[in-house]
């Protein structure tokens, strides 16, 4: 007989995600409970927040993005240990957390949100290097969100050059403005 408990299965979804307020917080408010696409469910979890953040001076943003890196760290590594998974796909807090990064210093506007989402689900599915290395060998809280604060980072720089580029004219050049 083994002292370690039995691995939960990943597409189990805890009935504790709907008891306890940290599960609750990291599966997204539910929506890592979804069946398909849990990941890209979170991430749309994040949208509702982003007017509330881009009201914040952009040192407000940038400290509000620490603090909910910082607390995703402890929350994701708290919860998966508490379901004995390294990486339970309901876990979502990370991908609600690379959304806001994708969306710093974007100009506020559903049209930006919307190309943001895109951008944050292409780099966080595709998972060029150094994401998908991260995202196989570190663990714990530090590795779930590490890989998709990372993918945010390359969004938010795709984005910088969307929005620097629109800025310079590059739309009117191309014909859509």
């Amino acid at each position: 007989m083994t002292d370690h408990p039995k691995q939960v299965p990943a597409e189990f979804v805890p009935p504790s995600v709907w008891r306890n307020p940290w599960h609750f917080l990291a599966f997204g408010f539910g929506t890592g409970t979804m069946a398909k696409a849990p990941g890209t469910w979170g991430s749309l979890a994040a949208v509702p927040f982003i007017p509330l953040w881009q009201m914040l001076p952009d040192w407000g943003y940038w400290l509000m993005l620490g603090v909910t890196m910082l607390f995703g760290v402890w929350l994701c590594g708290k919860v998966a240990d508490d379901l004995r998974v390294h990486d339970h796909e309901g876990i979502v807090w990370d991908e609600m957390v690379g959304m806001w990064i994708t969306l710093w210093l974007v100009p506020e506007g559903w049209g930006w949100v919307f190309v943001g989402f895109l951008m944050f689900r292409f780099f966080d599915i595709l998972k060029p290097w150094p994401i998908r290395w991260i995202d196989r060998h570190v663990h714990g809280g530090f590795g779930i969100m590490l890989d998709d604060v990372l993918a945010g980072v390359f969004a938010w720089l795709s984005m910088q050059l969307l929005v620097w580029g629109w800025a310079n004219g590059l739309a009117a050049n191309l014909g859509f403005a």
